[in-house]
């Protein structure tokens, strides 16, 4: 019987040494450069530019493993898993793939070869399903392969079926490459009875390989465009076929996920798995392998949990993988992170990258478990109150609570529901939790712009852009000239533009660097051998067609096509130069600072995205925690020393294969490289880096893959300092840079900060907490070195400690001369009335003094007063003696305070009154109180 290992060799082996296929690794589960899918959901994503016609190959014929997720968007498994033997989030597709090469009839010859003849599959148990034609679409029924099925093989006529545009037209998404498919099924009943069961989803009988035979681009309005050339992608499930080849009658029966299931055992001490349908037990084993398979094959492709896109599927993923563990299996702590070293063992041959960094795997899903523990027992537990309410309904009251409060996603809940025969007022929460819903599906996207111009692309067999701008700012030439006229409803070619449009340009040749890699793109002005002048705002590239995105400044501007040779325009483009230079040493500064983070945070640092515009770098890499003060010192230390070392930057271009090689190389995670790649180095030539690419020195310098635009020499950076580190994600850190002219003003900023804050030091300290604040406000907004702004906020810090101690120091020394003025007051005065001012006394120093007096004077009546900025504050007490004989305390400072503008409060404890007045127009208080019935008042 063959292992899971001989299956995946024997696929790649036939096609590449049989059929002359050439073998391509797996692309990465995330598609980073096609936004309009959430993951790559299929072996034909990373060849997309080439049935789109904006891209190519150096090979026509191609074989591969990859490795796939169908977890959102238009194709999601998600729900089915568990559910049954072959639904899976993350599994593999084995493909073939003819790039304008090989059709229909090589592609059915080959499959049928391999199935029956190599692995011997029983010929009378295979069916086969073609394209029945779509009127709607006015595409006609696939006789083509229908006939081909019964020519070039020996299956049974009586085995091929017809379906519609569900079953057999094949679209990767809402827009792009599609096709006729014809796909092959095995009927595994006992008895070879499962004709009438193809394409009813039943397990009996199952579809293995389809056949694509890619003709048509569906555009954005929903149309088919024929494509200039035809392609073959074919996809055959790995686990499926393993399921078949090792008759396990399952997928999860295989040696693709029994070590995982062992796992799983061990792990939670659950009793071994038992191939159970129905069983809890089971389906929990199921989910569980399939889930921790898809999350340590996103998390190593760069996807973190999280409240959006991709990472809120796999956060949903994670926790339904948790809720099993926990209810089914009754674990109580994070388990699934435990399951990642079987899951490395299992694939991590077939898959080199899961073996770079599988503790950081661990340690992102251990985190994630953690904090959806922390609540799931509680969330469980008022999903079980809300189950046991009367109705067949869980209301979207409490279905919101468990997603808002208890992290329970909506689909988990619906589960959870299902198990105990009830449904969710799903429309009830989609209203109370419209964001989180949308969060929940969305599906990425590109910009109407970009989708207009794709689609102009396609349908116009536009020539390739030639760049020109490595070398030069600006370019005199006579050419041909596009203009497209933008709006809402797409871009259309016009033969005349006016001033004020928003147009798109294309040329043959420019200067202008279109925004790819993290870089912007340029700005600067077209114009014309009559003076009219395009504003270029943007400049962007679709396949290999530059976009100069610009208004109409003035003139008259007309399209001429490429071939109207005899009315080319005669055109000079520039770029806006100072602006470029910015972006430049910014760009250059982001390798040398690339280079320098391995040095110092460490070497399995990866560049995790980038933006480089002419104000800054922003620079996005894998880390788990925050840099130190000390690190991001010597970053910045060792790319000054390379900026003063002014270090000559080559560039050049080398077959990838041979580029690769180089020590120390840097290449963006999950980028698609071409066959030929940039090569920018920093301090030494391309030729010395590929004449002997193995040399350990070579890791002492920046060599990159990069398209980009950069300096000459590192010496034209200036400077360079490093404005903020922060987390984006977990797991991810950005740093943000500034070079040159920026870097000085940043450092400048921080000096006068700094001046500021010296001079802090020398005011009173009742004057000081405005000032602080002003200055921490300055400190949030400024643009200043990282280091900087650190120690600035930690001296102030000190500096309000320092205030508070002194201030608390004064008070307790004003206390005790106020005390002791008033023993002085109390021991001199004569006869039973006291009036005196008291110098440097606050609210609470003139009631103490009062007591102190009344203490050693309880027959006198008293009236204290004291000052304090422009607040006045009495207080007065009056014996019971005197009260009697018509003296209050609340008349008495009121009189007092006349000349004040003052109000009276009247104690809690109706013996004394106190006042404070305000001079000129403050006041503090406005209403006057006074016991009634003559006690003792304190006034303030």
């Amino acid at each position: 019987m063959p292992t899971s290992r001989d299956i995946r060799r024997q696929f790649i082996d036939y096609f590449a040494q049989r059929c002359g296929h050439t073998f391509v690794p797996s692309s990465p589960v995330v598609p980073h450069e096609d936004p309009t899918l959430l993951f790559t959901n299929a072996g034909m994503v990373q060849f997309k530019d080439v049935f789109l016609a904006t891209g190519s190959r150096p090979y026509n014929r191609a074989v591969n493993s990859q490795k796939c997720i169908r977890a959102g968007g238009k194709h999601n498994d998600l729900e089915d898993v568990g559910k049954d033997t072959y639904h899976h989030t993350f599994f593999e597709m084995l493909g073939n793939w003819s790039f304008g090469d090989y059709f229909k009839k090589e592609a059915i010859g080959w499959a049928w070869d391999l199935l029956t003849n190599v692995w011997g599959l029983p010929k009378d148990r295979l069916y086969v399903t073609v394209f029945a034609g779509d009127q709607n679409d006015g595409v006609p029924a696939d006789d083509e392969a229908a006939q081909l099925w019964v020519t070039v093989t020996d299956l049974d006529p009586s085995h091929v079926s017809r379906w519609g545009r569900k079953d057999n037209f094949w679209e990767m998404a809402d827009t792009g490459p599609c096709g006729p498919n014809s796909e092959i099924h095995i009927d595994l009943t006992p008895d070879g009875s499962g004709a009438s069961l193809v394409n009813r989803d039943d397990p009996r009988v199952v579809e293995l390989w389809n056949l694509v035979f890619i003709q048509f681009n569906r555009n954005t309005d929903g149309t088919l465009t024929p494509l200039p050339a035809k392609h073959v992608d074919t996809g055959l499930g790995f686990e499926r076929i393993c399921s078949v080849l090792q008759n396990a009658g399952s997928n999860y029966n295989t040696d693709v996920f029994t070590p995982i299931f062992t796992a799983i055992a061990d792990v939670t001490g659950t009793r071994p798995y038992g191939s159970d349908l129905q069983d809890s037990v089971d389906v929990a084993y199921r989910v569980i392998a399939d889930h921790i398979r898809c999350l340590t094959f996103a998390i190593t492709d760069a996807v973190l949990p999280s409240n959006e896109g991709r990472g809120y599927v796999l956060r949903r993923i994670l926790r339904r993988a948790v809720r099993h563990g926990w209810q089914t299996m009754s674990v109580r702590e994070p388990f699934l992170y435990r399951l990642v070293p079987a899951v490395v063992d299992v694939m991590g041959d077939a898959f080199p990258d899961l073996q770079s960094d599988p503790e950081r795997v661990i340690d992102l899903v251990k985190e994630e478990e953690a904090s959806f523990f922390r609540t799931l027992g509680r969330g469980i537990a008022l999903f079980d109150q809300a189950a046991s309410k009367p109705g067949p309904q869980i209301n979207a009251q409490d279905a919101f609570m468990l997603h808002d409060t208890y992290g329970f996603p909506l689909d988990l809940t619906q589960i959870m529901a299902e198990e105990r025969g009830l449904t969710i007022d799903v429309e009830g929460f989609n209203t109370l939790m419209d964001e989180a819903r949308e969060l929940a599906r969305n599906t990425g996207g590109h910009s109407g712009l970009s989708a207009a111009l794709l689609e102009t692309v396609q349908k116009s067999s536009l020539p390739p852009t030639q760049f020109l701008g490595y070398d030069q700012a600006e370019t005199k030439l006579e050419t041909f000239c596009l203009l497209y006229r933008l709006s809402d409803n797409g871009s259309e070619l016009a033969d005349q533009v006016q001033i004020g449009e928003q147009i798109a340009v294309v040329v043959g040749k420019t200067p202008f660097y279109a925004e790819a890699g993290g870089q912007v793109g340029d700005t600067g002005v077209i114009e014309n051998e009559n003076g009219a002048v395009l504003k270029v705002r943007n400049t962007v590239k679709i396949g290999e067609v530059y976009f100069h995105l610009a208004v109409v400044e003035s003139g008259t501007w007309r399209s001429v096509r490429a071939e109207e040779t005899n009315r080319f325009v005669k055109l000079a483009l520039r770029i806006d130069q100072n602006r470029r230079l910015n972006i430049m040493a910014n760009h250059t500064a982001t390798h040398m600072m690339n280079r320098a983070l391995r040095c110092h945070v460490g070497p399995s640092v990866d560049q995790r995205g980038s933006l480089v515009d002419p104000d800054k770098t922003r620079f996005d890499f894998s880390h788990g925690t925050a840099m130190t003060e000390e690190q991001i010192e010597l970053v910045e230390k060792t790319v000054n020393v390379e900026i003063a070392a002014d270090l000559p930057v080559f560039h050049g271009n080398a077959p990838q294969e041979e580029a690769v090689k180089i020590n120390g190389l840097r290449a963006v995670f999950g980028e698609r490289y071409p066959p030929t790649v940039r090569i920018v180095s920093i301090g030494v030539a391309i030729e010395h880096l590929l004449q002997d690419p193995q040399q350990p020195q070579w890791q002492e310098h920046s060599v990159e893959f990069c398209g980009g635009t950069h300096l000459t020499r590192t010496g034209r950076a200036e400077r360079f300092v490093i404005v903020s580190e922060e987390a984006v994600a977990k797991g991810v850190r950005r740093l943000t840079a500034v070079t040159g002219r920026a870097a000085e003003q940043a450092t400048d900023e921080a000096d006068r900060l700094q001046a500021d804050l010296s001079a802090l030091r020398d005011n009173e300290p009742g004057n000081l907490a405005a000032q602080i604040r002003q200055l921490s406000n300055k400190l949030s907004t400024k643009v200043i070195p990282a280091r900087s702004r650190s120690a600035l906020r930690e001296a102030l810090t000190e500096l309000q400690k320092s205030i508070k101690t002194q201030q608390k120091q004064a008070t307790a020394v004003a206390a005790g001369a106020v005390v002791d003025m008033a023993r002085q007051l109390a021991d001199q005065a004569g006869g039973n009335l006291i009036v005196a001012a008291l110098e440097n006394a606050d609210a609470q120093s003139l009631r103490t003094a009062m007591d102190v007096i009344r203490k050693k004077r309880p027959d006198a009546a008293m009236l204290l007063a004291t000052v304090s900025g422009n607040k006045v504050a009495f207080v007065a007490s009056v014996p019971d003696d005197l009260i009697k004989q018509g003296l209050k305390a609340g008349d008495w400072v009121r009189q007092a305070a006349q000349g004040t503008g003052g109000g009276v409060r009247v104690s809690s404890d109706l013996k004394e009154t106190r006042l404070t007045g305000a001079r000129e127009e403050h006041l503090e208080g406005n209403g006057l109180g006074e016991d009634p019935t003559g006690s003792d008042h304190r006034v303030g």
